[in-house]
């Protein structure tokens, strides 16, 4: 993608570039950050003023059995449809957070696998702090931290090496959410069943991007958020795979309501479900979950292997761009090169890395607003999201980069830093 026009060429064989118009677009803004959260499908808009007016506002606690029991059933069947698995082995509610703690303390009570708990020092920090707790709580329990020479890709021989001589519970991200390294699942999990061990992936930078087949790859537990390439909302609930074969061997920690038999029966005995459901626990988030089903429905629509590919068409064009236009000008490319290993961001280093975030934000009065995210200590992450990240959006960002590094207007901004980045 050497010019404007091929750019433009590019989004005219799209057959994706439909799905733009889907989506709410503030004026004169790019947005490139859909891998932190993802842009509102304006049936979401729709779907929620309906759900507010008409089921809460007329229909109060009578929607229950008329709309909202049967919705997160509703959202695991077509969640199970993206990431092919049997009916009843995914189970929508909660956030990320609380289903890798349901899960791994499950895990670690059955006994089944190994007592260590190992990770790696590209996962996602959240998931190192649940497994830093229950390390403490559960006293025979050894908490192992694989750590990498850099932060662009796994050593893959080294971690295998530490499952091998340590198995147990191993956590690892899928696609890594600095470098956006993507892992071999289908033979990271081959070898940890192989050693005693078990994986559980975060998908939560993978899905919506990705192509995942939980059955090919032989994935017996994983979890996920729901509000970043799907388009789910802020906040959106999480959803957890746990292979069928393991339910009966799994018991919830949180006994709470909704994981029940029959939990309209309120009988002060705690029965867990017979399946997936077991791993409910409080009242579901109905207005959450109607907001994030606009996001999956999308995506089901658009076909994930049509997704997938068209991820990697644009960050392979931007990385072109890039190795043309930006490593002159001290640009350095953090993510893997190989696309086969990397998921649908890419991450790029500036030794002024947040005065450019601040003026890629900032806009001007012959740029729009572009908006990527930073991430400690000199990282920007680009985030591509096919169903609305155009060749033409790509191409605009690159030159931006290019001028605003040229012509030093990154030093109108100084180096303090908001809470959140």
């Amino acid at each position: 993608m050497n010019s404007l026009e091929t750019a433009k060429a590019l989004d005219q064989n799209d057959s994706l570039s439909q799905f733009k118009n889907r989506f709410f677009h503030p004026d004169n803004e790019l947005y490139f950050d859909g891998n932190s959260l993802g842009k509102m499908p304006l049936s979401a808009q729709n779907q929620l003023i309906s759900s507010i007016q008409k089921e809460w506002g007329k229909g109060l606690i009578r929607s229950w059995n008329t709309h909202w029991l049967e919705l997160p059933d509703r959202l695991s069947s077509k969640y199970s449809q993206l990431l092919n698995t049997y009916k009843n082995e995914i189970s929508i509610g909660e956030s990320t957070s609380v289903r890798l703690y349901e899960v791994i303390h499950a895990l670690l009570e059955s006994r089944e696998f190994g007592p260590n708990l190992i990770s790696d020092s590209l996962n996602f920090p959240t998931d190192l702090y649940i497994l830093d707790g229950l390390a403490r709580s559960f006293k025979k329990t050894q908490r192992i931290q694989v750590d990498y020479k850099n932060e662009i890709e796994a050593d893959l021989n080294q971690l295998k090496l530490t499952i091998k001589e340590n198995p147990g519970i191993v956590c690892l991200s899928l696609v890594s959410y600095k470098s956006a390294f993507l892992y071999p699942m289908n033979m990271l999990n081959q070898w940890a069943k192989d050693h005693q061990s078990i994986i559980v992936w975060d998908l939560s930078h993978a899905v919506g991007a990705v192509s995942i087949d939980l059955k090919a790859t032989q994935t017996r537990v994983a979890l996920g958020c729901t509000y970043k390439y799907m388009n789910g909302g802020p906040g959106a609930p999480a959803f957890l795979f746990i292979q069928k074969a393991l339910h009966s061997k799994l018991n919830n920690p949180i006994q709470g309501w909704f994981g029940h038999q029959k939990p309209f029966d309120f009988n002060t005995e705690y029965k867990p479900a017979n399946d997936i459901n077991r791993f409910a626990a409080g009242t579901p988030a109905v207005l959450s979950m109607q907001a994030m089903e606009a996001g999956i429905d999308l995506t089901l629509e658009a076909g994930i292997k049509a997704i997938h590919s068209k991820s990697i068409q644009l960050s392979e064009s931007f990385i072109r761009l890039f190795e043309t236009h930006l490593i002159p000008l001290g640009f350095e490319l953090e993510s893997p090169t190989n696309p086969t290993h990397r998921g649908s961001h890419v991450t790029l280093s500036h030794p002024a890395s947040w005065q450019v975030c601040q003026t890629l934000l900032a806009g001007s009065p012959t740029h729009p607003k572009m908006i990527p995210d930073f991430r400690p200590p000199n990282y920007i992450r680009f985030g591509f999201t096919p169903l609305y990240t155009s060749f033409e959006d790509i191409w605009h960002l690159v030159q931006r980069l290019k001028t605003l590094t040229t012509s030093k207007d990154y030093l109108n901004f100084d180096q303090t830093k908001p809470i959140v980045t």
